[in-house]
C-alpha cells in the first residue's frame, strides 16, 4: 500500500496529459530546461568573478567611472 506500481504512475501521467495537453507540457519542459541552463551559466560566471583578485577592475569603462575619494577629501 505504501508504494505505487507502474500502473498507478501511468494513470497519473495520462491524467496530467489530458488536463494540460502535450503542447503545454512541452513548453513547460523547455522553460524549465532554459531556467536550469541559465542557472548553470550564472554559477559559472559567479565563480569566474570570485577567482579574480579584488584590486583588479573587470573592464576599462568601470575604471573611468571610479572616483578617488582621498583626492576629493584633500581638495
Amino acid at each position: 500500500m505504501g508504494s505505487f506500481s507502474i500502473w498507478h504512475w501511468l494513470i497519473v501521467l495520462l491524467i496530467v496529459v489530458m488536463i494540460f495537453g502535450t503542447k503545454k507540457l512541452k513548453n513547460i519542459g523547455s522553460d524549465l530546461g532554459g531556467a536550469v541552463k541559465g542557472f548553470k551559466d550564472g554559477m559559472k560566471d559567479g565563480t569566474a568573478e570570485a577567482d579574480k583578485p579584488a584590486g583588479q577592475v573587470a573592464d576599462a569603462s568601470a575604471a573611468k567611472e571610479t572616483i578617488d575619494v582621498q583626492a576629493k577629501e584633500k581638495s
